[in-house]
């Protein structure tokens, strides 16, 4: 009777209550912009709204927000204390412990929001038993209490790992509310036998940020977006071998760029990326050190940080999904080296389908060609770019009124 008690959910007649749920605030740029966009526009509906957070990142959530924060994983917060045997147990427990901890943290909130990111993805490594299971428990906790979920503009792929596509398929199942940021994922969706009529397609929600102007001429640089590339999850064999490949091309690559008279800015998308950074920077320095005063690659916190050092160069060349939208996003001519559809499909909405190389197989004779050539168009393709900006955003101010309506319809706004 009395866990009983403890699980039954709380009622409220007062201001929202909404809990954001995903892999936040623990350095990926892309969730946290997703994060951010969702958070600024819900703030200016409803003042009031009492926020709560379920994420990877809980310290920097609450100091970020000023609301509290659970962390979703239990052993996270255990892992650094042990090794070996005893680390194995404790994963063992916290994956008992975190099915409770998310029912104890669901019941407080009206609705929960998973905000964008690739959460039903394995385009880079992910283990069933991390965030597919606790996606799963997010939606039977949310039926048990009645709290409405919502998928906002989430990225998904077609997944054959039968565990983790049936975590997925499950979570996806039990939210009351799922929209995708392009066909290919709610087509993915589908595939895992999710009924997907009455799901809509919106822009990622990194579109609805402010757009910086730059500070000094652009003229002449180069953003390069560099990545802790090792494949997806059906590399895991070659992980090695892939991220090789790629950080050495990179390396040339960036040796080019000086050559041809480019000063060069390098750009991340996750602190998981900041080894290569590392790398790539020491290799240039010793390459060009005249050029020590011209490359900088400093890390950003926030993709408003990462849109304004973006604003500052001409060109950009990255890797990271959230690092070519935000060059697009921009208005800056945008060469994207695609480890996933999701590439792709981005830069053909945007126009620049031709712009892609892929990160599995690239080769610096293929960078330069398709550098050479967007640079030619560079001119006639940023208003282009410019302007699908503008209507993404306004796609996702009719989505976020959308959402106004399904998940708060009984709530009246609170006079900012």
């Amino acid at each position: 009777m009395t866990l009983l008690r403890f699980f039954r959910k709380r009622t409220s007649p007062g201001a929202a209550r909404v809990g954001m749920f995903g892999i936040l605030c623990s350095g990926n740029l892309g969730n946290d912009g997703s994060l951010e966009a969702v958070v600024t526009d819900l703030r200016a509906r409803y003042p009031d709204v009492q926020l709560g957070f379920f994420c990877m990142g809980p310290e920097e959530a609450s100091a970020r927000y000023g609301a509290s924060a659970t962390s979703m994983q239990w052993y996270e917060a255990h892992a650094w204390s042990t090794r070996g045997l005893p680390s194995a147990v404790l994963k063992i427990v916290g994956k008992l412990l975190d099915p409770f901890r998310t029912f104890a943290w669901v019941r407080k909130y009206d609705v929960v929001i998973v905000p964008g990111m690739g959460v039903l993805e394995t385009t880079t490594p992910v283990r069933p038993w991390a965030f597919p299971y606790s996606l799963f428990w997010l939606g039977v906790a949310a039926r048990q209490f009645g709290t409405k979920v919502a998928l906002i503009s989430v990225g998904a792929n077609v997944i054959r790992e039968r565990v983790t596509r049936w975590l997925f398929a499950k979570g996806a199942q039990l939210a009351d509310y799922r929209s995708y940021r392009d066909e290919l994922s709610r087509d993915a969706v589908a595939d895992m036998g999710v009924d997907v009529s009455a799901d809509k397609v919106y822009p990622d929600l990194a579109f609805a940020l402010p757009s910086p102007s730059p500070s000094r001429n652009p003229a002449g640089r180069v953003g390069v977006g560099l990545m802790a590339y090792r494949g997806g999850n059906e590399d895991r064999q070659h992980a090695d071998e892939l991220q090789r490949n790629y950080v050495e091309t990179m390396k040339k690559f960036v040796h080019w760029l000086f050559d041809a008279g480019y000063d060069v800015r390098l750009f991340l998308g996750d602190v998981e990326d900041d080894e290569v950074r590392v790398e790539v920077l020491a290799d240039a320095l010793r390459y060009r050190p005249d050029k020590a005063a011209s490359i900088g690659a400093p890390r950003a916190t926030t993709l408003g940080e990462l849109m304004e050092q973006m604003a500052n160069v001409e060109i950009v060349v990255a890797t990271r999904y959230h690092n070519v939208l935000c060059g697009l996003k921009l208005g800056k001519p945008t060469l994207s080296i695609s480890y996933a559809d999701k590439h792709d499909v981005l830069m053909s909405a945007m126009g620049m389908g031709e712009f892609c190389v892929p990160a599995r197989s690239i080769t610096l004779d293929d960078l330069i060609d398709r550098f050479t050539k967007l640079q030619a168009v560079r001119t006639e393709r940023a208003e282009q770019l410019r302007e699908r900006s503008r209507q993404a955003r306004g796609e996702l101010d009719r989505q976020f009124a959308v959402l106004d309506r399904t998940l708060f319809a009984n709530r009246a706004r609170s006079s900012p």
